[in-house]
């Protein structure tokens, strides 16, 4: 059986203000906020919360039977949840149908997979924390930023536990072969990927409302008619795009939710169904293996990584933040650590691209932009230096970090042992006054104690311990020194309360 496989990317950065040179060492905050907020509120309103409501009405309605993916970087649901609180609530919803998958990717919308395996690895794990508190799902797929793949990065997604990876469906990668199918990764087997079907996604995401395409209007018979189509083993029809294509980039008024909202009845006409990613990944084997040794994305002509490093000014960018990568992952400052996942969104890069026309670029030129997020990075690094000072080596600050962490974990090790020790003597000194007459002995004991270990310390001590030594009248005790050695033997055993029995008598 057929299973049309869709999923949606949700993802808005936290654009930079206008700063300027003077700006570097006095103003440590970066975004605009009131543009930020702007963009996320349209974009919900326009798009998020009325597709949101379309799905989950699918889902009711067909019972169950439609089902979708989503990615949501971490960026948009930190603004989500401040600017637009209700797409989340609607994703709540979505998930408590069981129908929606969400996926994991990484927390910035960064490019450190191509560049800092362990920031990309925590990364993804943070986002993955994330999604399962604010929807209850832990992730078991995951998408790169921008679909990027390639060979090594297929390695480091294994490693991290999941079990499938969404991929392109470039033309340079598949060949011949279908992006129809399941297939594994070259470099490691035991991960399954997921291709993008190029042209059936476009036709929703970018051709639906356009009048010059030969296939428009495009309606939900005609588009099912087309997947029916396809060769009968042909069973994985993945439609990939980003959420916005409903609502904000095809608007209300072209039909796009009308057309979302018959392709389960024409769908059940032609014995195709819907299907999550994991599903899909669990139900059918791979037919091949796939290999990218060079980086693949779902963006541009090439489908490669230029639009964000193709030029001299992202390249710059991208390597002078990633020089310091080391250093700020030994941060524990939440506030640097929060900026530097948010420099790292492959949209700063990509504003500056001089390939083509940048639509939602909130700068004049790729030079304006190089020169605002340059002026940020050097405030951003003058604060990494200020914590770190580039005059101790990595390895060096490395190690005495460690030093320090290992020393706060002995003595929380310390305060543990000291609260247990607290715990279980408490009962000892109620013991003793319960027994009155039999302590003399025991009191006896403990004066010595102390006299020992002092006299171990030093002389000095010891002087202004004189009375304790003539409180000591029993230094004839020397004799009753022996005895008590004779008798801890016994009081080892729990045969201790036989002292007091003596002197009873």
């Amino acid at each position: 059986m057929k299973n049309i496989c869709f999923y949606f990317q949700i993802h808005q950065p936290h654009r930079l203000k206008r700063y300027r040179f003077f700006n570097i060492g006095g103003d440590h905050y970066y975004y605009d906020d009131f543009a930020n907020e702007d963009f996320i509120q349209q974009v919900a309103e326009v798009s998020f919360v009325p597709a949101n409501r379309v799905i989950l009405d699918m889902i009711k309605e067909y019972k169950g039977k439609f089902k979708a993916a989503f990615s949501i970087s971490g960026v948009a649901l930190d603004q989500l949840e401040i600017y637009a609180p209700e797409v989340i609530d609607g994703f709540r919803e979505l998930a408590d149908t069981g129908c929606v998958e969400f996926l994991a990717e990484t927390q910035g919308h960064s490019l450190a997979s191509l560049i800092d395996p362990e920031g990309f690895k925590k990364q993804v794990k943070d986002h993955s924390d994330k999604i399962e508190s604010l929807f209850g799902q832990k992730p078991k797929v995951f998408r790169n930023t921008e679909l990027i793949f390639s060979d090594e990065i297929a390695e480091l997604v294994h490693e991290m536990g999941f079990i499938g990876m969404l991929t392109p469906g470039a033309k340079r990668t598949l060949g011949w072969k279908s992006p129809n199918y399941v297939y594994q990764s070259a470099a490691q087997p035991k991960l399954k990927l997921l291709m993008r079907n190029p042209k059936f996604s476009d036709d929703i995401a970018t051709r639906f409302s356009n009048y010059n395409w030969s296939e428009y209007p495009l309606t939900a018979d005609k588009f099912i008619n087309w997947i029916a189509a396809t060769p009968k083993e042909e069973q994985a029809i993945n439609l990939f795009m980003n959420y916005e294509a409903l609502g904000n980039f095809q608007k209300r008024s072209s039909g796009i939710f009308d057309f979302l909202k018959a392709l389960p009845r024409f769908a059940a006409e032609k014995n195709i169904g819907f299907a999550t990613p994991s599903e899909v990944l669990n139900t059918l084997k791979p037919v091949g293996s796939i290999s990218s040794m060079h980086p693949i994305s779902w963006v541009g002509e090439e489908r490669d990584v230029s639009p964000w490093l193709g030029n001299t000014l992202q390249q710059e960018a991208f390597h002078k933040l990633y020089e310091i990568a080391e250093r700020v992952n030994l941060s524990q400052s939440r506030r640097l650590i929060q900026d530097w996942i948010y420099l790292q969104s492959s949209d700063h890069f990509y504003y500056m691209g001089t390939k083509n026309d940048l639509p939602f670029s909130p700068f004049p030129s790729p030079y304006e932009a190089f020169n605002t997020y340059m002026n940020v990075l050097s405030d951003f690094k003058e604060r990494v230096e200020a914590e770190f000072p580039s005059s101790i080596e990595t390895e060096e600050l490395n190690a005495l970090l460690t030093t320090i962490h290992n020393q706060a974990d002995e003595i929380d090790r310390l305060e543990e042992t000291i609260k247990k020790l607290e715990t279980k003597g408490n009962p000892v000194p109620a013991a003793k006054e319960s027994k009155a007459a039999p302590k003399p002995k025991a009191a006896a004991s403990k004066p010595k104690a102390k006299l020992v270990a002092e006299k171990k310390v030093e002389v000095k001590p010891k002087a202004t311990e004189v009375k304790p030594k003539a409180e000591e009248k029993p230094k004839t005790t020397a004799t009753t020194k022996a005895k008590p050695a004779a008798k801890p033997k016994t009081e080892a055993k729990p045969k201790g309360e036989a002292k007091p029995k003596a002197t009873k008598k």
